[in-house]
């Protein structure tokens, strides 16, 4: 399953990928962050040094940068810091379908080369950003992004961005979180597979698919010879010998963009293994439900966060998609061997899905690694087995049933926990409403899946005729903007724009 030329391809791509901010400017960096320069962390991660790194860094130690103004005119002497573009103008007098398909022009970019020392990775063609204080391409944003560009009759787009997308992975051996370096040790939860299956190019199937491969052989690299209890980066082997995967990240230390929010609770956590907590850290944002009571050990306290002890359902729904996928095209390629490979890799990690994320009270839930049992824990994670198909009816219906509690009349909700984290109640997220409504449509739960589009549209169309704007989350509870998090709310915003404007094309409509 494991091709070892292409892994040590890829570990050759990766080492050799570009250092992060905090990487090459060390203690400047870190005195940005910690002082709290800008008032986003994000913001000096994604400044362009106006001369070479050392040079800085020699200034920087000459530099009497004591007190904060000080600091800050240095950093505007040495650095083109971003400024945050101007929201797009409200246009109440646009329909919603209308108003979405104004805005993509305005979300489009254009980046084949980046200034030297830019912390942006250059992309061939065209793609599209969320919006807001996200000025780059990000992973999974992208498919449900992806989805209203396709209805809006922009399959070029489309098509530029699964050219983008590969060549990520020509280049580094995986798709990062985001187009920017300090992005490259994490990935995001899988959706390549579906991105590349919106292209209707059939002279690139065999290209696409090799891409595929190159993804699946990122996730599973440490697999070859794992005992079973055994772990490695993103896969563990159970003691029954089932080979599922986890989120990671291959750095430990404070993520750039969030560097002074890691570094201060770490250090507000002196009980825990200040490494592993960052990892924690940062294996939550690659599931991109950062953060969530999922992930916390207490259920409510970031301080507790375990990300990497976690086995989760959406994860490994999508990783059965991916073999299933691959397995397809392969297929349609004659590649036999591919073929016979990758079925068989899906039809056992749709065994162990079925054998070890799967809750007797019901409901598909993620693995403890360290309970060794299924969480009790309900959440929207558990509609994803759906959205591969990999349920049976009986378990579909089920799901159903106790996936009904979180839906509001905003639409469904993340969990049922409020810890003031973003991916818990009340907040609501567009990916999460399409791999719902989506799985419970192909188990004919239609009822509940019209009820979640419908909900969910009548939030997003409420906002839009008070604001003018469509924004990253919604509160779902009481059909108002959504909270919480380490930014203020985004809007713009790419992966509700491409959700809402497929289910509009699908013949849903908000109530009126």
């Amino acid at each position: 399953m494991i091709r070892p030329l292409m892994l040590a391809l890829a570990g050759l791509l990766v080492a050799a990928a570009p250092p992060s901010p905090a990487q090459r400017f060390g203690a400047l960096f870190r005195d940005v962050q910690m002082r709290q320069i800008f008032p986003d962390s994000k913001t000096f991660a994604d400044a362009e040094p106006r001369r070479g790194d050392a040079a800085i860094l020699a200034a920087y130690r000459r530099c009497d940068c004591k007190d904060d103004a000080a600091l800050k005119a240095f950093v505007l002497a040495n650095f083109n810091v971003p400024v945050a573009p101007a929201a797009p103008p409200p246009s109440r007098k646009l329909g919603l379908a209308e108003h979405i398909d104004a805005l993509w022009p305005q979300l489009t970019r254009t980046l084949p080369t980046v200034p030297a020392g830019s912390s942006a990775l250059p992309l061939p063609k065209r793609f599209v950003v969320p919006g807001g204080r996200f000025r780059e391409m990000y992973y999974w944003d992208s498919w449900f992004t992806m989805l209203g560009l396709q209805v809006s009759g922009r399959q070029d787009l489309v098509e530029d961005m699964v050219t983008d997308f590969g060549s990520l992975i020509d280049r580094y051996g995986r798709i990062p979180n985001g187009t920017r370096s300090y992005y490259l040790s994490r990935s995001q939860p899988p959706f390549f597979y579906l991105i590349a299956g919106l292209s209707k190019n059939a002279a690139t199937l065999a290209q696409r698919t090799t891409w595929m491969r190159a993804e699946h052989d990122f996730w599973m690299a440490g697999a070859a010879g794992l005992r079973p209890g055994g772990e490695r980066a993103r896969v563990v082997r159970l003691a029954d010998g089932s080979l599922l995967n986890r989120y990671w990240d291959d750095r430990d230390d404070p993520r750039d963009e969030s560097y002074r929010e890691d570094a201060a609770l770490v250090a507000a956590t002196p009980g825990r293994d200040a490494k592993a907590m960052y990892r924690d850290l940062r294996a939550g944002a690659e599931s991109g439900w950062d953060f969530s009571s999922r992930w916390l050990g207490d259920g409510k306290t970031l301080a507790t966060i375990r990300t990497t002890r976690i086995v989760p359902v959406d994860l490994n729904s999508l990783m059965y998609g991916m073999e299933r996928s691959i397995a397809d095209n392969c297929r349609i390629l004659k590649d036999a061997a591919c073929v016979t490979t990758y079925a068989a890799a899906a039809d056992a990690r749709a065994k162990a899905i079925a054998a070890h994320l799967w809750n007797g009270a019901g409901y598909y839930a993620d693995y403890d690694l360290d309970a060794r049992r299924v969480a009790d824990g309900r959440t929207a994670a558990m509609a994803f087995p759906l959205f591969v198909g990999l349920a049976s009816p009986e378990r579909a219906k089920a799901t159903a049933q106790a996936l009904t509690p979180l839906v509001g009349e905003g639409g469904l909700g993340t969990t049922a926990v409020r810890t003031g984290q973003q991916w818990d109640e009340p907040n609501g997220w567009a990916p999460l409403q399409w791999v719902a409504i989506e799985g419970l449509r192909r188990y004919r739960e239609d009822a509940l899946a019209k009820r979640i589009a419908t909900n969910w549209l009548a939030t997003v169309d409420r906002e839009y005729a008070a604001s003018g704007k469509l924004l990253e989350k919604y509160n779902v509870v009481e059909r108002l903007p959504g909270g919480g998090g380490e930014y203020p709310l985004q809007d713009g915003f790419g992966w509700t724009n491409g959700v809402t404007r497929a289910l509009l094309a699908a013949g849903c409509a908000p109530p009126r």
